[in-house]
């Protein structure tokens, strides 16, 4: 961040201390702030490294923001964020030390998702920093192997708005095409050995050559268990993502058997498996996802769970539905980018569970909630960390809240 006549800028592919020369990407007088890209750097941080990839950049793919910094000091930003969040929206001083996750080697071959646009020409790439611009890369080098190996940026797309690549745990690689919005027919879909290839459109998924779904295979705390997911479905893009993050939720609730649980945002299924396998039959978990196509696949994947209620619906309509007769000893947050939000908060906190862990990406929001947590009684009692997006500023945490 710097500041030009007492207007913040917002300065790309810098790090802090560092002189360099910027060229403003967006600067509308009637804007709180500008944006800009350094072009030059005139005097370097001690962290600064030569980027792995050569179309990380200015007027480059925007998909990575951290490439030019070493890989501990980009840890070090991240858990610098989130402790100033923390500060700032929540009244709190932590100390945060973001911790790795196995499956990447040295920030790069991690990400088991990718999804490619495709321009005019039939060409397969990824999209300039906020611009609609498709940079025709020859390869990302933060994708998986499995997602390499599919070849998207080597073939031809004609016709097709996005192709996504996955390259998943536990089953064969699948590739997801988008067609645009006014296409009159189906395009032609390239081959591509060895994959399944399903077609996305509102309200469904269809198959092209084999499955329209994938297999995710997790350690989950009590033995590994396998997870559908089905084209598009959120599903975390590190490979050791789910793991850490089931291993940090479970470590903060210590779940008991016979403990009732409620697993909110619940997508596929992963914390929910893991929750009733710790409360056991004598247990019982909720589980409520808005997305139709996620309840479904976490049907099939916990089937043999009785103690497991699948709840399709919005998180806070669901709440409201259960009233306050509801009672939870656990629960388990794990919303959008955008938080829980105050009503949920309320409606959480309402309930009385004796420990709540809180996944979130995004450390705005994470701390905005903890704030209005602490309103309605419940402390922040532990904070972790994890770089399961290396090369980006992102970063994923686990909050644990127990009553004052």
């Amino acid at each position: 961040m710097a500041r030009l006549d007492r207007r913040v800028v917002f300065v790309r592919h810098a790090l802090p201390g560092e002189l360099v020369r910027a060229r403003l990407t967006e600067a509308g007088e009637g804007a709180r702030f500008w944006r800009a890209d350094a072009v030059e750097v005139l005097r370097a941080s001690p962290d600064r490294v030569d980027a792995p990839c050569p179309w990380s950049g200015p007027g480059r793919c925007g998909g990575c923001d951290f490439q030019h910094v070493a890989v501990p000091a980009q840890r070090s930003l991240k858990g610098a964020v989130v402790a100033e969040q923390m500060r700032r929206l929540a009244g709190l001083d932590v100390t945060v030390d973001v911790e790795p996750v196995p499956g990447d080697d040295g920030g790069l071959g991690w990400r088991t998702r990718v999804q490619y646009a495709v321009d005019d020409s039939g060409r397969a790439g990824l999209r300039v920093h906020r611009s609609h611009d498709v940079v025709g890369v020859d390869d990302c080098r933060i994708a998986h192997d499995g997602v390499r190996g599919l070849d998207v940026t080597g073939r031809r797309w004609p016709g097709w708005a996005g192709v996504e690549a996955v390259a998943p745990a536990g089953s064969g690689p699948l590739v997801v095409l988008t067609a645009p919005d006014a296409a009159p027919r189906r395009p032609a879909v390239p081959d591509v050995p060895g994959a399944s290839v399903a077609v996305v459109r509102e309200g469904g998924v269809d198959r092209v050559r084999g499955r329209t779904w994938v297999t995710e295979r997790v350690d989950v705390g009590s033995g590994t268990r396998e997870f559908r997911v089905t084209g598009s479905g959120f599903w975390q893009v590190h490979p050791g993502a789910a793991e850490a993050l089931v291993s940090a939720v479970l470590d903060g609730l210590a779940p008991r058997a016979g403990e009732q649980a409620l697993d909110l945002y619940s997508g596929a299924g992963l914390f929910a498996a893991a929750l009733a396998l710790r409360v056991g039959t004598s247990g019982s978990v909720v589980a409520v996802e808005g997305s139709a196509r996620a309840v479904s696949d976490a049907r099939r994947s916990l089937h043999d769970l009785p103690q497991v209620r699948l709840e399709h619906g919005r998180v806070d309509v669901v709440l409201t539905a259960a009233g306050s007769s509801a009672v939870f000893d656990l629960v388990v947050l794990d919303p959008p980018r955008t938080g829980a939000g105050r009503r949920v908060v309320e409606q959480v906190s309402a309930l009385s569970p004796r420990a709540i862990a809180y996944v979130a990406c995004d450390p705005a929001a994470l701390a905005r909630d903890v704030a209005w947590f602490g309103e309605r009684g419940y402390r922040l009692s532990s904070l972790r960390a994890f770089d399961i997006f290396p090369m980006t500023h992102h970063v994923e945490c686990v909050a644990l809240l127990q009553p004052q």
